[in-house]
């Protein structure tokens, strides 16, 4: 079965590393978010959120993810519309993002670990105390998460069709929601 608990039983065989799985989990609940925005399956966003990068840790090159994992996905008969927005999640794959559960994924992953980032440097460790001025001061900071590539999270906004200080504040308030099961 291609559903939720199947995504988390997938994800947990290939992820060890408890960071990769809060990231997994909070872009699958940024994902839900977008869905209800949209007025979207709830569901199949979240489960592409859920998977995004659960060949991570087995797969841990550009070379690699995604399109190995996917081709997993394509083997195990996952839903096709999944695995192209898990493509499209990698702009190095060239994968039109042409369908809003991949806009959504682009638009959710970079800038969602970005934001658990600032909230892990708040005196209280929350994402409840991170606001749109804490992350848009941190994005300045180039050493700040080094790894999070700003120019997917600027491009990534501008393709969801949103102004990117509105997606931010989106993005907290749905993490927020969430943020004791997330440990955030």
């Amino acid at each position: 079965m291609n559903d939720r608990q199947a995504a988390w039983e997938l994800l947990c065989r290939h992820v060890q590393n408890p960071a990769l799985r809060r990231h997994s989990l909070a872009v699958e609940v940024a994902m839900r978010a977008c869905a209800r925005k949209l007025g979207e399956d709830e569901d199949r966003f979240g489960v592409t959120g859920l998977l995004h990068d659960f060949d991570w840790e087995i797969h841990p090159t550009k070379e690699q993810h995604p399109e190995l994992g996917c081709r997993m996905l394509e083997e195990a008969a996952w839903p096709p519309d999944i695995v192209k927005a898990i493509r499209g999640h990698a702009p190095y794959l060239g994968v039109p993002r042409d369908t809003p559960m991949a806009k959504a994924l682009f638009a959710c992953d970079e800038l969602t670990g970005f934001i658990t980032a600032v909230a892990f440097v708040r005196p209280g460790k929350t994402v409840r105390e991170v606001t749109l001025q804490s992350v848009k001061k941190k994005l300045k900071e180039k050493s700040f998460a080094a790894n999070v590539n700003r120019d997917e999270i600027f491009q990534a906004a501008e393709e969801w069709g949103v102004p990117l200080d509105e997606h931010i504040e989106f993005l907290i308030a749905a993490l927020s929601e969430r943020s004791d099961e997330l440990g955030l």
